[in-house]
C-alpha cells in the first residue's frame, strides 16, 4: 500500500478496487461500500490523524462507551456527478452544522469543520470512479462519530472516532406506502433527543415499526408523547400533508429533526408560489380532511427517499385511503429537487457545491 500526505491527511490506497465486482443497475440500499473510508481519533482533548484507507473492519475495546451508553451520531448526505465529470454536493453546510448539534447534544466534541469538509473532499476524489453520472445515480456519504474511550463507568467518553464511508445508490423506490398513526409509541418527548440525529432514536423506532409492519403497513407516523394528537414525523423522515392547495408540516422542536431535504422542499415550495403552513396537525384534521375531501397528499421527505408518497393510513383500526391525482406536488418538487441535485436545471438557491 502506498502513503501519501494531502492537506495533512493520510492517504493510504487500497492496493486493488472492488468496483468491478458490483452491479451499480442492481443496489439495495446501503449495502455496498466503496474502497476507501475516512477517519480521526480525538484523544487528548483534539482531534488527530487525520487519515483515509481501505475500507474494513476495525478492532475496538469491549468497554467502549458507545456499547453501553449510545454515545453515537450520524448523517445522511449525497454526492451527485453531472455531465461533465463535475462532483457535487448538496448543502452540505447544513449536513456539517447538524452533526455538530447532535454531538453537542449528545455530550461528545465537535468536529470541526475544515476537518470535516477536507476528509469528506478528500475522500470522494480518491473514490470518484464510484459516483456514476445519470439521474437517480449518486453516492450516499455516511459521517459518523462513535465513542472509542473504554470503561463501563457512565460518563461520556474522553475519546472518540469521525469516520465517513461511501456507498452507491440508485434512486430510491419505496413502492406503495401504508402508514400506521402511532397511538402509544413516541419517537421523541419534550427535553429529550429528537432533534439529535443520534444512533438510539433510530433504535427505539423498530420496535413498534415491526408491530406495524406484521398488520401490512411500512411505517408509523409519529404523534407527540404527551397527547398522542399531533403529527410529527413518518418513519424516519419529516413529513407533509397537502390540505386544499396548501401544504402544512409540523415546525421543528426538540422531537423533530431539522431534515435538509424539508427546509429545501419549504424554499422550494415558497418559490414556486405554493402555500405552506409550519403548524402542528392534528390527527383529528387529518380524518376530516379524508372524509370531506381536502386532504390531498402525505408524503414524506429526507436524503434517502428525496421524497416518499403515502398511499394510505390508519388510526383506530380504520384504514384511509388517499384520492389519485394527477397535479402531485410531492412529484413536481420532487422532481425539481433531484433535477437541481444532479444539475440538470439552474440551483436559484446556491445550495449545490461543486468539489
Amino acid at each position: 500500500m502506498s502513503t501519501t500526505q494531502a492537506n495533512k491527511i493520510e492517504i493510504i490506497k487500497a492496493p486493488t478496487t472492488k468496483i468491478n465486482e458490483v452491479d451499480f443497475e442492481n443496489l439495495n440500499f446501503g449495502s455496498v461500500f466503496t474502497d476507501h473510508l475516512f477517519e480521526c481519533d480525538f484523544k487528548n482533548g483534539e482531534w488527530q490523524n487525520p487519515t483515509i484507507k481501505p475500507y474494513a473492519p476495525f478492532m475496538m475495546d469491549p468497554s467502549s462507551r458507545v456499547f453501553h451508553y449510545g454515545q453515537a451520531i450520524f448523517e445522511g448526505m449525497k454526492a451527485y456527478k453531472d455531465d461533465n465529470n463535475d462532483i457535487w454536493l448538496f448543502r452540505p453546510d447544513e449536513n456539517i452544522k447538524r452533526f455538530n448539534s447532535s454531538a453537542v447534544r449528545m455530550a461528545m466534541p465537535e468536529v470541526p469543520e475544515q476537518l470535516f469538509t477536507e476528509g469528506l473532499n478528500q475522500l470522494l476524489k480518491l473514490d470518484e470512479a464510484w459516483i456514476k453520472k445519470g439521474l437517480g445515480n449518486t453516492l450516499y456519504i455516511r459521517p459518523f462519530m462513535i465513542a472509542t474511550g473504554f470503561g463501563v463507568v457512565a460518563n461520556p467518553s474522553d475519546e472518540y472516532k469521525f469516520m465517513i464511508i461511501l456507498s452507491p445508490a440508485k434512486a430510491y423506490y419505496s413502492g406503495e406506502v401504508k402508514v400506521l398513526i402511532a397511538e402509544h409509541f413516541s419517537r421523541a418527548a419534550n427535553g429529550g433527543i429528537g432533534a439529535a440525529k443520534t444512533a438510539g432514536n433510530y433504535a427505539g423506532q423498530f420496535y413498534p415499526t415491526s408491530l406495524a409492519n406484521k398488520e401490512g403497513f411500512q411505517q408509523v407516523i409519529w404523534t407527540d408523547d404527551a397527547t398522542h394528537t399531533k403529527l410529527e414525523e413518518a418513519g424516519t423522515m419529516n413529513v407533509f400533508f397537502r390540505i386544499n392547495d396548501t401544504l402544512v408540516t409540523a415546525p421543528t422542536s426538540e422531537r423533530i429533526l431539522d431534515g435538509v431535504t424539508r427546509k429545501s422542499l419549504i424554499d422550494m415550495a415558497k418559490r414556486e408560489g405554493i402555500a405552506i403552513e409550519e403548524r402542528s396537525v392534528l390527527v383529528s384534521e387529518l380524518i376530516e380532511g379524508i372524509k370531506d375531501g381536502s386532504l390531498k397528499e402525505i408524503f414524506g421527505a429526507g436524503t434517502a427517499a428525496v421524497v416518499s408518497p403515502i398511499k394510505g393510513f390508519a388510526y383506530k383500526e380504520e384504514y384511509f385511503e388517499l384520492p389519485k391525482i394527477e397535479d402531485s406536488i410531492a412529484l413536481q418538487l420532487k422532481e425539481k429537487l433531484t433535477n437541481m441535485q444532479h444539475k440538470l436545471t439552474e440551483d436559484p438557491f446556491g445550495w449545490t457545491v461543486k468539489i
